[in-house]
C-alpha cells in the first residue's frame, strides 16, 4: 500500500511458511507483491502449485475476471473509517464514488468487537514470537536490535490465561467478519489509514490527536491476520504535495482467494483510473 504496488494475503495456511523465520505462528502468512491484480494471482497459482483434485470447476480461478454490474461491496463502518488521514479519507471516498458509478453495490458493514483487535493480536503474536525466539534471545541477544529484543522479552510476561482469550476472542472475530460478508462479494476499507511516513518518525496527529504510527500502520489489517481471511491491496490513487500512494484494501471469504481476486480485477479497473 505505501509502495504503490498490489498486494495479495491468502487464506491463512493457503500458502506455506515454509523456509521462512516466524514471527507469529497464528497470524503469519505469505503472499506476492505484484505491478497488478493479474500477475499477483500468477504468482498465487505458482506459489501454490497444483490446485487439489477435489477442487470445484471454476473454482481454481482462471483469470476470468469479474465484471462490477451485479457486485457488491461491504464498507465498512465505524472503526475502519474513524482515524484516517485527510488524503486516505479523500482518496477512499473518491474510490467508492467511482465504484459506485461503474455500477457496484455498496452496503455498510460492521464488526462489533473491531476495537478488540489491537489487544487479541497482542497477546497472540508476543507470546508467539517470545517462544520461537527465546533460545537464540538468550543466546545471541545483540543479533537483534533493541525495539525487537524488547519485543520478544514482552512476550515472557502473557498470561495464558490472556493467550486463551485472544484465541477465543480471535474465534469472535472470525465469525463477525463471516457474518458481515453476508450477501456481499467482498468486504472494502482503506488498506492502511496514513500514507508512508519519514523514516525515524513514531507518531503523528490525526484530527488533533497523537497515533503511534507502528499502531496505524497496524490498524487496519491486523483484524484478517487474526481471522486468517484473504486480503488484497489494490493502490487506489496518489495525493498530498508529495503524491504519494494510497492503497484499497479488499476482504473475501476463507478458502476463496480465487474469487477475491476475480472481484480485485473488476474494482482495479475502476480505482486505477483514480489517479
Amino acid at each position: 500500500a505505501a509502495c504503490g504496488c498490489v498486494g495479495l494475503k491468502p487464506t491463512f495456511g493457503e500458502l506455506p511458511c515454509d523456509g521462512i523465520i516466524p514471527l507469529s505462528r497464528s497470524l503469519d502468512h505469505v503472499g506476492p507483491l505484484a505491478r497488478c491484480v493479474r500477475d499477483a494471482r500468477l504468482l498465487f497459482h505458482a506459489m501454490r502449485g497444483p490446485a487439489p483434485l477435489n477442487a470445484a470447476a471454476g473454482a481454481v480461478g482462471a483469470g476470468n475476471g469479474a465484471q462490477t454490474k451485479g457486485l457488491t461491496l461491504g464498507i465498512l463502518r465505524p472503526f475502519f473509517m474513524d482515524v484516517l488521514d485527510d488524503h486516505v479519507a479523500a482518496a477512499t471516498e473518491r474510490a467508492l464514488a467511482a465504484l459506485r458509478r461503474a455500477g457496484l453495490g455498496l452496503a455498510e458493514r460492521l464488526i462489533p468487537h473491531a476495537g478488540d483487535t489491537a489487544t487479541i493480536y497482542l497477546h497472540l503474536q508476543l507470546p508467539e514470537a517470545s517462544a520461537y525466539h527465546a533460545a537464540a534471545v538468550e543466546a545471541q541477544p545483540d543479533a537483534y536490535t533493541p525495539p525487537v529484543r524488547l519485543r520478544l522479552e514482552m512476550g515472557r510476561y502473557v498470561l495464558a490465561e490472556d493467550y486463551v482469550r485472544a484465541q477465543q476472542g480471535a474465534e469472535v472475530l472470525r465469525r463477525e467478519v463471516d457474518a458481515a460478508l453476508d450477501g456481499c462479494d467482498a468486504l472494502v476499507l482503506p488498506t492502511l489509514p496514513i500514507v508512508a511516513q519519514p523514516i525515524g518518525s513514531n507518531s503523528m496527529e490525526i484530527g488533533g490527536t497523537p497515533y503511534p504510527i507502528r499502531g496505524l500502520m497496524l490498524r487496519l489489517t491486523q483484524l484478517f491476520d487474526i481471522t486468517g481471511h484473504p486480503a488484497i491491496s489494490l493502490p487506489c490513487g496518489r495525493l498530498g504535495r508529495d503524491a504519494l500512494p494510497v492503497a484499497l484494501q479488499l476482504v473475501g471469504r476463507r478458502n476463496r482467494t480465487d474469487e477475491l481476486l476475480d472481484v480485485a480485477e473488476a474494482v482495479e479497473d475502476v480505482v486505477s483510473t483514480e489517479d
